[in-house]
């Protein structure tokens, strides 16, 4: 009952608490969202408008029932790479070799509408069958586990920031009331940024040089400039180096969509089905890429944000998807952003993070897990170690000849087979979550 009672609706929270819980959405995806382009040479604008209309497009095809927000994936930056030092090697530039990335991107989104379509034809228990609680419990867990290094490397360029946003996230969570518990990201994030403003550790002065206002969308970072130069070669290798990475990130969305529906404690698999989930993570990572965004996913930040919160109304999320297309003709407001201290979004990353894995955690203790069976624990321990150890004993991914895999796609890729070849119980019903809806 206790938890029950801690289960919020958006609706009666009124406008302006909704309001404020967008912003705490747009804070949680913002820095893993924008690290993306500034990491592959990608346009952060861009990036933040196509997150917005993406998520808002994933909002409709899943029936405006799943809390997801999508940002920028992480999955396809070894694509990135590789294809933007094949074009640069042509004598092309750094942007129209992205271009052409962009482009093996968008066909890779047009695979997430195959699984979608066999989730259809066949039904999801079938597909299912083959993602398990012993496979998909690890992989959420690791999935948390990748991501904290990031948050452990940002923690370091100032630790006392960094204690700041932890310290006031657990105390607004904890002993907060009213609006005060059900916003602590947002408050940390707020509140580290404030004294680190105040100490002299934010320099404003780019500010005065960016304009208020600026239309984001430049043809010359679109997939029309990768027509009108025409190297057929180019596409087909852009296409054949990119386009199997869609393999590992369908995998990870699925693993998302468990996380999200243990979180909320409703099934989204069957309702409104992991195939509408799907189409609608493809249809955002294709239409993004076409105009020079990053791939879209859906997020765990966002997902830790819901476990934290116990807000779980679509309607925040939606929210939190207009500002970011509403502050993507906003340059002024995305360099106010990109200039917090690294530390503050460490902080606050740490918690959530944290949070995502102990959502796995709590998966395979919810399905009783048999941990005793030799076969379990050797399918839950390679999932984990590989994602771990591939992560940061290999820089992050390995290559199968211009195919990049990172260490969650390999784990996940390893955790299936290992499941389906070993002898004992395979797969699940699709009741994981029946029984849990919240009112």
């Amino acid at each position: 009952m206790e938890q029950q009672n801690a289960i919020y609706d958006a609706r009666q929270l009124g406008l302006p608490r909704m309001m404020v819980l967008g912003v705490q959405h747009l804070f949680a995806m913002f820095g893993a969202t924008v690290l993306v382009p500034l990491l592959t040479g990608l346009d952060v604008s861009v990036t933040l408008l196509f997150a917005g209309i993406g998520t808002l497009m994933f909002h409709f095809i899943s029936k405006w029932n799943v809390p997801a927000f999508l940002g920028s994936s992480f999955a396809f930056l070894g694509g990135y790479a590789s294809v933007k030092e094949m074009g640069m090697a042509q004598g092309l530039s750094e942007t129209l070799a992205l271009d052409y990335a962009c482009m093996g991107v968008a066909c890779a989104g047009l695979l997430y509408f195959v699984m979608a379509g066999l989730i259809k034809s066949f039904g999801v228990q079938k597909i299912l069958h083959f993602f398990p609680p012993v496979v998909t419990g690890p992989i959420v867990i690791a999935i948390g586990l990748v991501l904290s290094g990031s948050a452990i490397a940002n923690c370091q360029t100032n630790w006392p920031l960094a204690i700041i946003s932890i310290v006031t996230v657990i105390t607004s969570s904890v002993w907060g009331k009213g609006i005060i518990k059900i916003i602590p990201v947002l408050l940390g994030v707020v509140l580290s940024y404030i004294i680190a403003a105040l100490m002299g550790e934010v320099d404003f002065t780019p500010l005065s040089e960016v304009a208020w206002m600026g239309f984001p969308i430049a043809k010359d970072r679109t997939i029309l400039a990768v027509f009108e130069d025409g190297n057929t070669t180019l596409m087909l290798s852009s296409i054949l180096a990119i386009m199997p990475i869609a393999f590992a990130t369908i995998m990870e969305h699925i693993g998302d969509m468990f996380a999200i529906s243990s979180t909320v404690g409703k099934d989204f698999l069957s309702n409104p089905g992991l195939h509408r989930t799907l189409s609608g993570d493809g249809v955002a990572t294709a239409f993004a890429s076409l105009f020079g965004a990053p791939a879209n996913t859906t997020y765990g930040e966002n997902t830790g944000v819901l476990n934290l919160t116990k807000v779980f109304d679509p309607k925040v999320i939606r929210i939190a998807a207009c500002l970011a297309i509403i502050l993507a003709f906003c340059p002024k407001f995305a360099c106010l952003v990109q200039l917090m201290p690294a530390a503050t979004i460490g902080g606050v990353s740490l918690i959530l993070y944290g949070m995502i894995s102990a959502v796995g955690v709590r998966n395979l203790v919810e399905e009783n897990v048999d941990l005793k069976s030799s076969r379990n624990v050797f399918v839950a321990a390679l999932i984990l170690v590989l994602a771990i150890g591939v992560k940061y004993g290999a820089n992050d991914d390995i290559a199968f000849g211009p195919i990049h895999l990172s260490g969650l796609a390999i784990a996940a890729l390893v955790g299936i087979l290992l499941n389906a070849i070993l002898p004992g119980k395979l797969g699940m019903k699709v009741k994981s979550f029946k029984g849990k809806e919240k009112s």
